[in-house]
């Protein structure tokens, strides 16, 4: 797992879904799971986030997710 900083690019209220822009320019969604086990009421467009990216030979996803200024959930390690 890495740990990168991105910012909101859109979440949905309604999916508690959205996505995220990376530093680099990519973009990686995330899904219900990964807001739900954050902790967090809602996000914010444009909202500096924290994101767990996984590491492996299949395609980068989204597993963990805060905001920037808070630690990890205890579910995240």
């Amino acid at each position: 797992m890495t740990d990168v900083q991105a910012t909101v690019a859109s979440w949905s209220g309604t999916t508690r879904g959205g996505s995220v822009l990376l530093d680099d320019g990519s973009m990686l969604d995330f899904d219900h799971a990964v807001f739900d086990a954050s902790g967090l009421r809602l996000l914010r467009f444009g909202q500096r986030v924290r994101i767990r990216v996984s590491d492996g030979a299949g395609p980068r996803r989204v597993t963990a997710l805060t905001l920037s200024t808070l630690p990890w959930p205890e579910s995240t390690g």
